[in-house]
C-alpha cells in the first residue's frame, strides 16, 4: 500500500509541476506579446518587435521562441515541453516614442533579472492602459508653429508666417478628428490636405500672404509619414521585405492622398482664376 501511494504521490507531484510550467510558458507568452504589440502599435520597427520578445523569452528562461511580425499582426511561439503558439491582430496603429521607450526599460529591467513575469506584465498593462501621449490642442498647437517654421526652412517670407501657421494647425486638427469619423485612413488624409489648400488660397485672395505654394508646402509637413518612410527603410535593411514594403506603400498612398488633396483645391483655383 505504501508503494501505491509513493506512486500516486509521485503522478501528482509530476502534473503540478507539468502545470506549473505551462503556466508560466503562458504567462511568458503574455508577456512577450504585450510588450510587442505596445510596440508595433506606437510606432516601432519591425525587427525592434522582434528582437524585445526573443529577448523577454530568453531573460525569463524560454530561449526557444520563434516570432513573425508584420505591420498587422504578430504571430509567437515558444517550443518546449509545452509548446505555445499565439497571434494578435494589430489593427490600429500610431506614432507614440514615449511608450516604445518605457518598453524598452521594461526589456531591459527584464534582461537584468530585476522583474518577474507578474510584475513585467503588470507594468506593461499599465504602460498600454496610461495615456502618455500630449494633449491634442498641445498637439495641434505645435503642428501649426511646426508649419511656420517649415515655410521659413523652405525660403519663405516672414510675411506668410501667420496663414501657413492657420493652415498647417486647421490641417492638422482636420486629421486628429477625422482619423475618428472616417474608417478610411486615406480619405482623411485627403481631407486634411483639402483644408489647408483652401486656407493657403484664402489667405492669399484676401491680400494676407503673398507665396502660395511655399504656404502650402510648409503646411502639410506635419501631415508627411516620415517615421513611416524611416521605418520602411531599416526594415527593409534588416531583411524584413514583407513589412517594409507594406509600410513604403502605406506611405506612398499617405503621400499621394496629401498631394490629390492640395491638387483638388489647386485645380478650382486656377481654374476661377482663368474665367
Amino acid at each position: 500500500m505504501e508503494r501505491v501511494y509513493d506512486t500516486a504521490d509521485a503522478k501528482s507531484q509530476g502534473a503540478s509541476t507539468s502545470a506549473s510550467a505551462s503556466t508560466s510558458t503562458y504567462e511568458t507568452a503574455q508577456v512577450c506579446l504585450l510588450a510587442g504589440k505596445i510596440i508595433l502599435e506606437n510606432g516601432g520597427e519591425t525587427h525592434r518587435v522582434e528582437d524585445t520578445m526573443t529577448r523577454v523569452a530568453t531573460a525569463f528562461g524560454l530561449p526557444n521562441s520563434h516570432s513573425y511580425v508584420t505591420p498587422t499582426v504578430i504571430i509567437f511561439s515558444i517550443d518546449g515541453p509545452e509548446q505555445i503558439t499565439r497571434l494578435i491582430r494589430i489593427s490600429d496603429r500610431s506614432t507614440n516614442l514615449m511608450r516604445v521607450s518605457e518598453v524598452n526599460a521594461v526589456s531591459r529591467r527584464i534582461s537584468q533579472g530585476e522583474l518577474t513575469v507578474a510584475e513585467a506584465y503588470a507594468l506593461l498593462e499599465q504602460i498600454e492602459r496610461t495615456d502618455s501621449g500630449y494633449a491634442k490642442r498641445v498637439r495641434i498647437l505645435t503642428a501649426a508653429l511646426l508649419s511656420a517654421c517649415f515655410l521659413i526652412m523652405f525660403g519663405g517670407v516672414w510675411a506668410d508666417f501667420i496663414p501657413a501657421l492657420a493652415a498647417g494647425g486647421a490641417g492638422y486638427a482636420c486629421s486628429i478628428y477625422l482619423h475618428r469619423v472616417v474608417p478610411i485612413k486615406f480619405f482623411a488624409e485627403f481631407l486634411s490636405a483639402l483644408v489647408i489648400g483652401a486656407i493657403a488660397i484664402l489667405a492669399i485672395k484676401l491680400g494676407l500672404g503673398q507665396d502660395l505654394d511655399t504656404i502650402i508646402v510648409g503646411s502639410v509637413m506635419p501631415l508627411v509619414p516620415g517615421l513611416l518612410i524611416t521605418n520602411a527603410v531599416r526594415d527593409l535593411m534588416a531583411g524584413h521585405f514583407v513589412s517594409g514594403l507594406s509600410k513604403g506603400a502605406e506611405a506612398l498612398l499617405t503621400a499621394f492622398a496629401i498631394g490629390a488633396g492640395v491638387a483638388f483645391v489647386l485645380s478650382f483655383y486656377e481654374g476661377s482664376a482663368l474665367l
